[in-house]
C-alpha cells in the first residue's frame, strides 16, 4: 500500500530526498575533484621530471586520458550491473574504489604506473556517475526533476571549482601528492554516511518484481510507489538488451554523440586551460584563476540553466547552452581587458561543464525504469570516448604550434556541433503523448465550439 499524501509521509519523503541529493552531490564533488586535479598539476609534470620522468604535451594528454577511458568502462559496465543488482550498491562499491584509486595514485613514481591507477580510479567513477543519476532521477518529485539532478550533478563543477582553489592555495605547500590524497577521503567520510543513510531505488524494486520491499522502502521514506502502468512495462527488456531495441536505437545514438562532444569540451578545457593561459602571458596562479572562474560559472550557470528547463523542457535548454558556450569562445579571441575575460570564462564554463550536468539530468529522465542506468551508463560511457579524446585534442592543438585564437575556434566549433545534436533528439515517448493528448483536447474543444454556436 502506498503511503498516504500526509504530513508524516511528506515529511519522511523531504528528509529521503534530501539525504539522497545531499549524499549523490558529495560524491559527484570529488567525480569533479578528480576531473580537475589533473590538469591542476599538468604544469607541473611538465616542468619537472623528478616527479614522475619527462612529460611532453603528448604525454601529458594520454595520461589525461587514461583516467577517462577508465570513466568510460565503468559506466558501461554500471550501466548493465546496476539496472541487475540496483542502484545502491553500485554506488558504495564506486566510493570505496575511487577512493583507494586516489590514494594509490598519490604514490605513483613513473607514468606508467600514474597512467594504470589513474584508469583504476576512472572505474569507479564512471559507475558512480552512471548510477547516481539514475537513482536521482528515481527520488526527484515530478516537476522538479531537472532542477534536482542540477543540484545533485553540480557537485560535478563543484568539485571542479574546489580542485582549483585548492590548488592555488595548497599546490605549492603540499605539492601534487597531497592533492591526490585528498580525493581518497571518501572512504571515511561519505562511505560510511551512504552505507546508513542511501535507499535503494522504489522504482527499481518494483521493475524487478520486488514489491514487498518495495511497499516497505515506500512506507519508510514516504515516498509512494510508482504508478501501476510504468511498473507493467518495465517488465520489457533491462538494461541495454532494451535500450538498443527499435524503440530507443535512434535517442540512443544521438544522445550519446551528444554527451561525447561535451565531454570533448570538458575535458579540453579543464586539462589545457591553465597551460593555455601560462602560454597566453599570466603567471601560474592567475592561470589557476581562469580554471576556477570556469567551473564557477559552470556551478552556477548549469543550475539557472536548469531552472528553465523544467519550464521549457531540457532539449531547448541543453541546446542554447551548447551555442553560448560556443559564442562565449569565439569572444575569447578579441584581446579583451581581463575583467571581460574572466566574466566571458564563466560563460565558457556554462556552456560546457555546465551543459554537460544538464545532458545527464536530460538522459535520466528521458527513459523509463528498466532502461535508465543503462541510458545514463551508455551517455556516461560512450561520452567519454568524447572525454578521452579532449586532453589529446588539446594537446595536438597546443603540440602544433595553432595560435591560442584558432585552438578556441576549434573549440566553439565542437560546441556548435552539440547544439545541432541536441536539436535531433526526438521527444519522449510520454512527452510526445502527453502533447498529443493536448492537441486532441484542443481539437475537441475547437469542434465542439460550432455545435454550440450552431
Amino acid at each position: 500500500m502506498t503511503p498516504a499524501s500526509t504530513p508524516s509521509a511528506d515529511s519522511r519523503r523531504l528528509r529521503t530526498v534530501t539525504w539522497i541529493v545531499a549524499l549523490a552531490m558529495v560524491g559527484l564533488i570529488f567525480d569533479g575533484y578528480d576531473l580537475v586535479v589533473y590538469g591542476a598539476v599538468v604544469p607541473t609534470f611538465l616542468r619537472d621530471a623528478s616527479h614522475l620522468g619527462t612529460v611532453t604535451p603528448a604525454t601529458a594528454g594520454l595520461l589525461g586520458s587514461y583516467a577517462l577511458f577508465g570513466v568510460m568502462v565503468g559506466a558501461l559496465l554500471s550501466g548493465a550491473v546496476g539496472d541487475a543488482i540496483g542502484r545502491r550498491k553500485v554506488m558504495l562499491l564506486s566510493y570505496a574504489w575511487f577512493s583507494v584509486g586516489m590514494a594509490l595514485t598519490a604514490m605513483a613514481t613513473t607514468t606508467t604506473a600514474f597512467g594504470w591507477l589513474r584508469f583504476m580510479t576512472g572505474l569507479g567513477i564512471g559507475a558512480l556517475l552512471a548510477t547516481t543519476a539514475a537513482l536521482v532521477a528515481e527520488y526527484a518529485p515530478a516537476g522538479k526533476k531537472n532542477i534536482i539532478n542540477a543540484i545533485t550533478n553540480g557537485g560535478i563543477p563543484l568539485g571542479s571549482l574546489l580542485a582549483a582553489l585548492l590548488a592555488i592555495l595548497l599546490l605549492q605547500e603540499i605539492g601534487w601528492r597531497g592533492m591526490f590524497w585528498i580525493g581518497a577521503l571518501p572512504i571515511v567520510t561519505l562511505l560510511p554516511l551512504a552505507y546508513f543513510k542511501m535507499p535503494e531505488s522504489i522504482a527499481w524494486l518494483v521493475s524487478r518484481g520486488r514489491l514487498d520491499e518495495a511497499r516497505a522502502l515506500s512506507e519508510k521514506t514516504g515516498v509512494p510507489l510508482p504508478d501501476a502502468a510504468p511498473a507493467k512495462a518495465a517488465s520489457g527488456k533491462v538494461g541495454f538488451a532494451g535500450l538498443f531495441g527499435r524503440t530507443y536505437l535512434f535517442p540512443t545514438l544521438v544522445l550519446g554523440l551528444m554527451s561525447a562532444t561535451g565531454l570533448m569540451l570538458v575535458y579540453s578545457l579543464n586539462t589545457w586551460l591553465p597551460e593555455i593561459m601560462l602560454r597566453a602571458g599570466f603567471n601560474a596562479k592567475g592561470s589557476l584563476s581562469f580554471l576556477a572562474v570556469l567551473n564557477g560559472g559552470s556551478l552556477f550557470g548549469g543550475l539557472a540553466a536548469s531552472l528553465a528547463a523544467d519550464r521549457f523542457g531540457p532539449k531547448p535548454v541543453v541546446a542554447a547552452s551548447f551555442a553560448t558556450g560556443a559564442l562565449a569562445m569565439v569572444l575569447l579571441t578579441l584581446g579583451l581587458p581581463l575583467g571581460a575575460l574572466l566574466a566571458i570564462v564563466a560563460i565558457v564554463g556554462l556552456g560546457t561543464s555546465g551543459t554537460q550536468t544538464m545532458i545527464y539530468g536530460f538522459v535520466a529522465n528521458y527513459f523509463p525504469t528498466q532502461v535508465r542506468a543503462a541510458g545514463v551508463a551508455w551517455c556516461a560511457g560512450f561520452g567519454r570516448l568524447g572525454g578521452i579524446g579532449g586532453p589529446m585534442l588539446g594537446s595536438a592543438l597546443i603540440g602544433s604550434g595553432l595560435q591560442l585564437d584558432s585552438i578556441f575556434y576549434v573549440l566553439a566549433g565542437l560546441g556548435l556541433l552539440g547544439a545541432v545534436l541536441t536539436l535531433l533528439v526526438p521527444m519522449a515517448r510520454a512527452q510526445a503523448a502527453a502533447q498529443s493528448a493536448r492537441r486532441q483536447e484542443g481539437a475537441r474543444g475547437q469542434t465542439a465550439a460550432p455545435r454550440r454556436a450552431a
